[in-house]
């Protein structure tokens, strides 16, 4: 039976079925592990494998030597006689990319977490561990690169084998943290049950402990075949492919260890939807029913170049997607066709005329879906589904840069393919002012902007020039306000408003919780979520009149018996949002803010308390009790420089050049690690000048990013440049 029809048969067997990821930190070895794993399912040749990186779909990647763009592939496996569809999600491990990590996590049920044999846990395996394991995602464990333990290191087995252990604790503390709770202990990995494989996806070998048991291969027979070649390097993959196949060891471990949508999908329903569990839809999706409602995620959305067709990759909770089928889009609000149907082969795409619940599919042509999207069927009544839980990054876009056409007549198409590409990438933000047609783009950092660019004028060919990288800045308050006026412009509504800084360690919590999807942002419509506020450290009082989250702040109705703000409260609130969204003292974000309406005195004929007159009302008491005790914070990055040991203080004085601060230093024989927190305005040319002074052979990675007030000596210089920059007149705010 040839491949193609092979998947077919597979797709209705969910319990043969496989949905998985692939993710780590940067070049430690992703794409020629699937390159291998390919090759191993008869989908590439074998001697291609580590060269072709089939799912680098985009020549950014190939030039850049690096995944960009998450792409899928179905493969298949055959395990102790029996066939498994496997679907395997490539992602990046460039932190700037990572976005992807997370959307690819919605789709997939267990991940293979690649890990350097060398560099061990760096801080990009830690955040696309947590973010897999917060979706509910399952890890294994491969150790890449260990034949550097033979060619560069010389160590003998037992020596590898105590590096390995070295690394398998790190990642299993790391599971503990971050794994849901009924899972801390389940999702260990383990050398000896085979959750653990290690090798080199370079010269296609892997070893797992049943693997070598099985076939009598140990460590000493690589070691071996690695001596017997020499440095013919063909010759050597030839060898160790024989005794030791990567694709066999690698995928045998995610059969065994990884779970069926069927398994899955009985504990990750109630994690990715917050809808009633024991409802039909419910029971269809925690049963991965194919004759019940179909209800589907949209993880991921590309833009084909050469027909400039979008082309979505969705996972089927439930239900049975055919050719032809009409479908509603919650997000959208709108009923589709669904006109072409296929499941992908990396860059490729094989055409389906249905599937059923528990795949990975590839939608072609739907326009206006984006990453996070829920798709029912046609005979469910919208009103009442719950839609997927938002698919949520842990990083903020940062850095802007202006966008602007060298052909004035390009303006509109410039706009509508940014548009594309923030749908492909939600963790870029395009915003357009209106009045003066200026574009902002902002992204993770700057290499993820230069990507960008490049699309642009390359895919998409259009000539740009781009201004200078600027920082997204916060506004807050330092401390809590007078109760101030607000009047609509015909003086008869007024508002009372108090706003206060929220708690510190309150804000960590609730955002926490923001991205855990545990509170949701936007109009608090759930009578139980100030229980959960009320956990999270709140006044219990508060907590049961908040009626908006938005932008990490939140908006609290005190009043009592007011007649007709029940009939007003959305103007209100829509108020409360447009001052989060852009503040007083230089229309950056707001961060941190409880805002509070005391007070409020009502027209009685609602043709006087309109949206003209209660939204400017709400907007002016707010900026004012802001204005009393302004506060800026910045984006600052926690970074981990890796460096050799005599360039230590060369790059400490960097660091302290550019504000940064030095948080810890290890420095042993052959490297130095020191971590730091530098603002992100002072990042812009750091990897050039840290390559400078290392003679390049200093990196650094991004752990985290934390926003921290501007120090008040530059304080007046940073808001006058900005509200310089967004031509501000004086005494606006």
């Amino acid at each position: 039976m040839d491949l193609t029809k092979k998947v077919l048969e597979l797709m209705n067997k969910p319990e043969q079925i496989r949905n998985i990821g692939i993710v780590a930190h940067i070049h430690h070895g992703k794409t020629t592990l699937t390159d291998n794993l390919l090759a191993g399912a008869g989908m590439l040749a074998a001697d291609l494998a580590g060269e072709a990186m089939f799912t680098w779909w985009h020549e950014t990647e190939k030039e850049r030597e690096m995944t960009v763009y998450g792409a899928a592939v179905s493969m298949v496996h055959n395990y102790e006689s029996r066939d498994y569809l496997v679907n395997l999600v490539d992602t990046p491990g460039h932190v700037e990319f990572s976005g992807q990590v997370t959307r690819a996590c919605r789709a997939i049920d267990g991940a293979i977490v690649v890990v350097d044999f060398v560099d061990g846990v760096m801080p990009q395996t830690e955040s696309v561990l947590r973010t897999a394991l917060r979706e509910y995602v399952k890890p294994v464990l491969f150790i890449n690169k260990t034949d550097r333990a033979i060619t560069e290191l010389k160590l003998p087995p037992e020596k590898i084998m105590e590096r390995i252990g070295k690394i398998v604790i790190e990642v299993n503390k790391l599971i503990e943290k971050y794994s849901p709770p009924e899972f801390k202990d389940k999702w260990k990995v383990n050398v000896m049950d085979g959750s653990v494989a290690f090798g080199s996806a370079k010269y296609h070998w892997a070893l797992s402990v049943p693997y070598m048991k099985k076939y009598g291969v140990s460590f000493k027979d690589v070691i071996k075949v690695y001596k017997e070649a020499g440095e013919d390097r063909e010759k050597l993959k030839e060898l160790v492919r024989k005794i030791a196949p990567v694709h066999k060891v690698v995928l045998d471990m995610v059969v065994r260890h990884l779970p069926s949508p069927k398994e899955a999908q009985k504990y990750r329903i109630k994690q990715i939807w917050k809808g009633d569990l024991e409802s039909p839809l419910g029971q269809a999706m925690v049963n991965l029913d194919p004759n019940g409602p179909v209800m589907i995620n949209v993880t991921n959305v590309i833009i084909d170049k050469v027909s400039k067709q979008e082309i979505a990759t969705a996972r089927i909770f439930s239900g049975t997607l055919k050719r032809g089928d009409e479908v509603y889009l919650m997000r959208a609000g709108r009923k589709v066709k669904v006109q072409q149907l296929a499941v992908w082969k990396g860059i490729q795409r094989l055409p389906v005329e249905e599937v059923k619940a528990g795949n990975i599919i590839a939608l072609v042509g739907i326009k206006g879906l984006y990453p996070g999207e829920t798709i029912i069927s046609t005979n469910l009544d919208p009103k009442s589904v719950e839609p997927f839980e938002e698919i949520r990054h842990w990083l903020e876009p940062v850095v802007t840069k202006s966008f602007e056409p060298q052909n004035p007549n390009d303006l509109p198409k410039l706009i509508e393919v940014l548009k594309l590409i923030e749908k492909e990438d939600p963790t870029i933000k395009v915003e357009v002012n209106q009045e003066t047609g200026e574009i902002l783009v902002s992204g993770l950092g700057d290499l993820h902007l230069q990507i960008i660019e490049y699309r642009v004028a390359n895919d998409f060919g259009i000539k740009i020039k781009t201004g200078q990288p600027i920082v997204v800045y916060r506004e807050s308050v330092e401390k809590t306000s007078e109760v101030v006026e607000g009047k609509s412009p015909n003086k008869h509504n007024k508002f009372y408003v108090i706003v206060e800084p929220l708690d510190p360690k309150f804000f960590k919590k609730l955002r926490e919780a923001i991205r855990n999807g545990e509170i949701p942002e936007g109009r608090i419509k759930k009578d139980d979520i100030w229980k959960k506020l009320v956990d999270l450290g709140m006044d219990k009082e508060e907590a049961r009149r908040v009626q908006m989250v938005h932008r990490d702040s939140i908006f609290i109705d005190m009043t009592r018996g007011i007649v007709y703000l029940p009939e007003v409260i959305e103007y209100v609130l829509e108020g409360f949002k447009q001052v989060m969204d852009q503040g007083p003292i230089a229309w950056e974000p707001c961060i941190m803010l409880k805002v509070k309406l005391v007070d409020a005195v009502l027209h009685e004929d609602p043709i006087h308390r309109g949206p003209a007159q209660v939204i400017p009302a709400v907007k002016e008491a707010i900026k004012q009790a802001i204005l009393q005790n302004p506060v800026l914070y910045e984006p600052v990055q926690i970074v981990r420089i890796d460096v050799p040991p005599d360039y230590i203080g060369d790059v400490s004085s960097l660091v302290s050049a550019r504000r940064g601060q030095i948080l810890d230093m290890q420095i042993d024989e052959e490297r130095g690690v020191i971590k730091a927190k530098i603002p992100v305005a002072n990042m812009f040319g750091f990897t050039d000048e840290l390559r400078s002074v290392t003679n390049g052979r200093g990196v650094w990675f991004l752990e985290d990013q934390v926003f921290e007030k501007v120090p008040k000596d530059l304080y007046d210089q940073v808001v006058r440049s900005i509200r310089q920059r967004k031509g501000i007149p004086e005494g606006v705010h």
